[in-house]
């Protein structure tokens, strides 16, 4: 069979292309460092390797909503530690004014100290993160959650939602709890608290409530403690029970709790016990009562008794209030360190996916660089044969 010139010249130059488009790409995998660098490579590969490729660049986008929800969280854990440190002045100084032995100027001067704990407080409640944003408004963090109404007393105007950030593909975390957790609540388990009727005209102060038996069938019930005088002789029921008989100093017992009274009761003087949470839970309005009977004058009996007995309770609601600060601060710890676990297990996650990715696109150079030589060798072989394919002709004899 006859083979034409052009026939020959032909394979010639298909078979030079064919070679140099092998060497050029396994030239173009060595410069790259990629197996795969379109996907005819090895389309299989290819599309594994686009899906890996998308989970880091998941993992990474959680890893970003971390970085966040730290910064969030990291403000929020410096606020509670200022505003644990203002209550536990705060109770230092009640303790202070509670000293029988200090004067009217004393005690305004002691107010003076606590109204700035008091504005320091609200600075604190209506703290920002660093876009502007304020930490306990729940989703109203546009404006400030806690705002002064006509009387002076502050409320908050902030909404009951828990900002959240999702930080994982199973995790949605709360980055920011509103001012009522924070602000306005106490722990569960904070026991009872005691309050004077403001309308109190006697001298009695009380000392307690003090747990003697929590298995008693009326623990956790609320109650009222009424004194009745007639003729001099003072006696006192118990939520509106029968009279029984009262004397200075000696315990008033109410289901499994003991209260003592000290000073004389007027006719209608009214004390009521009850678990916390049923109680003022708002610690502005804590510092707000302290605030109102400190920077009043104590000149008669029944207003000692008012200061004492108001001191008293604002102590303990005080010291509740900061269990719950803290119990929260724990709380925003704990998803701190929950962040650290996320990004190790992320770190780990992000290490399989990068070697699984590897193995699918990566170049071993070795392979590489061998098969470059032998595709040179080739291209050498082709162009040759081609000069050599060239040159048979009957005109280079002629």
């Amino acid at each position: 069979m006859r083979i034409s010139t052009v026939t020959m010249f032909e394979q010639s130059v298909s078979s030079m292309n064919r070679q140099q488009s092998e060497f050029m790409r396994v030239g173009q995998q060595i410069a790259s460092g990629k197996r795969v660098v379109n996907p005819s490579d090895d389309p299989q590969a290819a599309s594994r390797a686009v899906r890996v490729s998308q989970s880091i660049a998941v993992t990474q986008q959680y890893g970003d909503a971390r970085v966040g929800a730290r910064n969030s969280l990291s403000q929020q854990e410096s606020i509670l530690n200022s505003v644990s440190d203002t209550l536990a002045s705060a109770k230092t100084k009640l303790v202070q004014a509670a000293n029988g032995t200090l004067t009217d100027a004393d005690r305004d001067s002691v107010a003076s100290e606590l109204r700035g704990m008091y504005e320091a407080m609200i600075g604190q409640a209506n703290a920002t993160d660093g876009n502007g944003r304020y930490l306990f408004g729940g989703y109203q963090d546009g404006s400030e959650p806690f705002v002064r109404a006509a009387d002076g007393s502050v409320n908050y105007v902030g909404d009951t939602n828990v900002r959240a950030q999702q930080v994982d593909s199973s995790r949605l975390m709360p980055v920011a709890d509103n001012g009522i957790t924070i602000f306005q609540s106490v722990h569960s388990g904070a026991g009872y608290v005691a309050e004077a009727d403001p309308g109190n005209t006697g001298s009695a102060t009380f000392n307690g409530p003090k747990v003697v038996d929590v298995t008693d069938p009326a623990y956790g019930d609320p109650f009222t403690i009424d004194f009745q005088v007639t003729a001099g002789v003072t006696t006192y029921t118990v939520n509106g029970g029968p009279a029984q008989a009262w004397a200075e100093g000696v315990p008033v017992l109410a289901g499994g709790l003991s209260m003592t009274f000290e000073g004389q009761p007027a006719d209608g003087d009214s004390f009521q016990m009850d678990v916390a949470t049923n109680m003022n839970t708002d610690v502005f309005r804590s510092f707000e009562k302290a605030l109102a009977v400190l920077e009043n004058p104590a000149q008669t009996p029944a207003e000692q008794a008012a200061l004492e007995n108001t001191l008293n309770t604002v102590m303990r609601e005080f010291d509740n209030s900061l269990d719950n600060v803290l119990t929260n601060r724990a709380s925003v710890g704990a998803r701190l360190n929950e962040l650290d676990v996320l990004d190790s297990v992320a770190g780990n996650r992000t290490l399989n996916y990068e070697q699984n990715l590897s193995d699918l696109v990566d170049l071993d150079y070795v392979e590489a660089i061998s098969e470059y030589t032998l595709r040179q060798v080739g291209l050498q072989a082709a162009q040759k044969a081609f000069v050599d394919v060239k040159g048979m002709s009957l005109f280079e004899f002629l």
